[in-house]
């Protein structure tokens, strides 16, 4: 039998426990990380190595480099941005993903992993409620995840009206007009610029107070479109959580003849969850959505899903072939879902957390956060000059600070108590602009989060709060 060479073996044994005293260590860790980025670049300049070093001793100094410019990212404190938890099953499975060395570039190469994705794709339109015919591209994130979709809406729009974009590019097609919401995430906005339909010729629709499409408005676009139209609708406004009404707007869009793309990175998860499916009813009409599996699946990263209702539609946009790759007839292949040819697989980390938690674990999780999301806001509300500015209906919340005071003075205080949380440590809190105005967000989505760490991060924030507002 033949053995790993020893050398190798305690680079392996060391990653591993660094790794575990990481994770061991998250409860306990400043959620902000203890240097910025110039000091670590500080920490990791040096001269290109001339000669090798043993493996345990790369390990050993890579782990020392890093770990000050660590954060708790995976830790039950991190509010942020909508990042989930990477969850130790998910990491685990990661990790035999990145030993075994497969690449899922198609299934005769590595019909484990193919396999895998095939079973765990199926299992994530059940989970999400969507059409069973569907198919799933396994991406690294929902940013890629809206440009698959969009991309086999680009070609299949075309191709109703006689142009093949795959083969002919965009040079003298029909244009294509895209509606979009005024509030959507400017990753979507990347997606349409990457396609080369650019991110500035759209048409941006009024949105009401919570960032959802103003139905009046959409009518008044689509009775202006002409040619060949890609309506893109949200489930999850990244600020308030809001999602479009789906089943008023998707059958619109469709008798107009417009392929209808839903970015839900997380939004998307609500119909996993009896109580919150209601949110995103009629969005299994639409023609493909983009979700993440890194947020509330809580897969390591990189991980997302494309799925597209038209599978062949979804190939065309994708497909890489060359004589010297395998052909599959029936068969799914990978590498026809997703703009990349080599890439790691994907899906043992989805089969192995929606395995691990089941139905009922995620539907259970999901519940779990909105409701902490609503308890966290009304104890942070509650403080003189604060105000919730948002109806918590998923996970995401908007706060500001400094309401009896001017606009300006408001920002200021906004801005300088998030400062301030995140350097006080206990918990990491995020900031964005918000109808004009400086707000706080809060996005409980992490499965380390227990309630008990969602009351004592509140209290963290007002006591942060009262302590800024007594001093002003």
């Amino acid at each position: 039998m033949t053995s790993l060479d020893p050398s190798y073996a305690a680079a392996l044994a060391r990653a591993a426990a660094h790794a575990q005293a990481f994770r061991a260590g998250l409860a306990e860790r400043p959620p902000r990380p203890a240097l910025s980025y110039a000091q670590m670049l500080q920490r990791f300049a040096a001269p290109l190595p001339q000669a090798g070093q043993p493996p345990a001793q790369v390990i050993e100094q890579l782990a020392a480099l890093a770990e000050p410019g660590l954060g708790a990212m995976a830790g039950g404190r991190f509010f942020g941005w909508v990042i989930g938890g990477s969850h130790p099953v998910g990491v685990a499975a990661d990790w035999l993903t990145s030993a075994w060395g497969q690449n899922v570039g198609n299934h005769l190469a590595n019909p484990a992993g193919a396999a895998c994705e095939a079973v765990a794709a199926q299992w994530l339109l059940e989970l999400l409620d969507l059409p069973r015919q569907a198919s799933v591209g396994f991406v690294t994130g929902a940013t890629m995840a809206n440009f698959v979709g969009l991309a086999a809406a680009r070609g299949e729009v075309l191709r109703r009206v006689g142009w093949n974009a795959d083969a002919q590019g965009l040079f003298g097609a029909p244009p294509i007009q895209v509606l979009i919401g005024d509030d959507a995430h400017a990753t979507v906005y990347s997606g349409l610029q990457f396609l080369g339909l650019g991110h500035e010729r759209v048409t941006r629709l009024a949105t009401n107070a919570m960032g959802a499409i103003n139905l009046p408005a959409f009518e008044q676009a689509l009775g202006d479109a002409q040619g060949p139209l890609i309506v893109i609708l949200q489930a999850g406004q990244i600020n308030t959580g809001a999602f479009d009404d789906f089943a008023r707007l998707i059958p619109l869009a469709h008798a107009r003849g417009a392929w209808v793309h839903v970015d839900a990175a997380f939004g998307l998860w609500a119909r996993a969850c009896p109580s919150r499916a209601a949110l995103a009813a009629g969005i299994e009409q639409a023609d493909s959505w983009a979700t993440d599996g890194h947020k509330w699946l809580q897969t390591p990263y990189d991980c997302g899903y494309a799925i597209v209702r038209d599978a062949q539609a979804h190939e065309r946009a994708m497909s890489i072939s060359a004589s010297y790759l395998p052909t599959s007839v029936g068969d799914r292949d990978p590498s026809h879902l997703v703009p990349e040819l080599s890439r790691r697989a994907r899906g043992f980390a989805t089969w192995a957390m929606i395995s691990h938690l089941g139905r009922d674990g995620i539907a259970a999780m999901v519940e779990q956060h909105c409701r902490l999301a609503q308890r966290m806001t009304e104890h942070i509300a509650c403080e003189r000059g604060a105000v919730l500015l948002n109806d918590v209906v998923l996970n995401q919340a908007v706060l500001r600070f400094g309401t009896d005071a001017a606009p300006d003075e408001g920002d200021r205080l906004t801005r300088e108590l998030i400062a301030s949380v995140q350097d006080e440590g206990h918990c990491f809190v995020g900031g964005a602009e918000w109808r004009g105005r400086w707000v706080m967000r809060l996005s409980v989505i992490n499965a380390a989060t227990s309630e008990a760490e969602a009351m004592r991060s509140a209290e963290a924030i007002a006591a942060a709060w009262r302590a800024l507002r007594d001093r002003s």
